[in-house]
Formats: structure tokens, C-alpha cells, sequence
């Protein structure tokens, strides 16, 4: 069994069931994932290797296996840190569109364009939610909630969202996913995927 990461569990970002890192360890994740991007966004999944990783954030191979045990969880904490970044963007410069259907759906095709512009980083990403099994059930979760939360802040949701709105997002969240892996195999033109966010996002209008 993987010893636990400092601050938590594996791979974890400290949360309300992990104390927080100290700065010499959140700068250690830090350099793991800064790695991983790098490597991911030049080669895709098949060049993230662990001891390449934990060369390139100068660390020993056995600490970063402390930190993720696999490159499924260190590819899924990546993803994290890039739905975050794409959060953060988001508040500081929120989409003007005059409904909250076409908000949420322009928030995404900019998060997609974001993405199209490291079609490799991208397809890592996402084949690393593809394998995630249960290990990585606690990682998957926080990356379905920080795509949740991207949502509501499009919409400029401030309270709980109510039920047809979770049931929404889900769906939403659900398209979206399934849009990034259509465009990676070359199944779905980058007009569908954008034609898909907007026919999801309706579902925020709907009685």
C-alpha cells in the first residue's frame, strides 16, 4: 500500500479532512505538478514518466510516490490545478453573455480553447480520468466539483444551487467530458463540441 502524502491523503490538496501542507511541502507539490504539466504537454500520458517527473521537480523518486502514488493520480491532480486556473480567469474576467444558459456554455468553450491550444496535455488529462479507478475516487471528486464550481460561477450562482441545478451541472459536466474525448479521437469537430456546451447548457433554462 502507498504511504500517505504529507498533509493528507495521496495526492491530495489540503482540504477540510487534510491539514494544510507546510510551504516547503505545498512547494514541493507545487514543482511535482509544474513537472508533470511540462512533460504531459510535450509528449501526452505515454511521456509522464514517475522518475522523469520526480527528476524534473527535483525530488527523490520515493517522495514523489508519497505525494502520488500513480500517474493517474499525479495526471488527475494536474487536471485540478488547470480547472482551478481556469476558475480563477473566470472570476477575474466573467462572461457578459445575457443569460445564464449562454454564460455557462462560453465558459466552456473557452476552457475547451484553453485546452485545444496543449492538445497533448489535454489528452494526458483526460486518459488519466479514463483509467482512474477507486484509488483515485477521492481525486475524481474534487475534479467533478471544481468543474461544478466553474459552472455556478458562470451563472454567477452565489447560494447552494438548487436540485434542477445539480442535476443539470451533472449533466453538463457530463457533456463536457464526453466532448473533450470525441475532439481527442478526432470524432467530433471543434464547431459539434461547441454546438454540444450550448445544447447542455440549456438545461440551466429549462422549467
Amino acid at each position: 500500500m502507498a504511504a500517505p502524502a504529507p498533509g493528507g491523503g495521496p495526492g491530495d490538496a489540503p482540504g477540510p479532512q487534510n491539514p494544510p501542507l507546510t510551504a516547503r511541502q505545498a512547494e514541493r507539490r507545487r514543482r511535482i505538478l509544474r513537472a508533470a504539466t511540462a512533460l504531459a504537454a510535450r509528449g501526452g500520458y505515454d511521456a509522464v514518466q514517475m522518475r522523469e517527473v520526480a527528476e524534473g521537480a527535483e525530488v527523490a523518486l520515493g517522495t514523489l510516490y508519497r505525494y502520488f502514488p500513480s500517474k493517474v493520480h499525479l495526471l488527475v491532480a494536474v487536471m485540478l490545478e488547470q480547472l482551478h486556473g481556469l476558475q480563477e480567469q473566470v472570476r477575474r474576467h466573467p462572461p457578459a453573455e445575457p443569460d445564464a444558459a449562454q454564460r455557462v456554455a462560453e465558459t466552456l468553450t473557452r476552457a475547451f480553447h484553453a485546452l485545444q491550444r496543449e492538445p497533448l496535455l489535454a489528452e494526458a488529462m483526460v486518459r488519466a480520468l479514463s483509467f482512474a479507478d477507486r484509488s483515485v475516487g477521492a481525486e475524481v471528486e474534487q475534479v467533478s466539483a471544481a468543474t461544478g464550481r466553474l459552472i455556478l460561477d458562470a451563472i454567477g450562482q452565489s447560494g447552494p444551487p438548487t436540485g434542477a441545478q445539480r442535476a443539470a451541472v451533472r449533466v453538463i459536466e457530463h457533456t463536457w467530458h464526453a466532448a473533450l474525448v470525441a475532439w481527442l479521437s478526432g470524432r467530433a469537430s471543434i464547431a459539434e463540441v461547441r454546438a454540444d456546451l450550448h445544447t447542455a447548457a440549456r438545461l440551466l433554462t429549462l422549467p
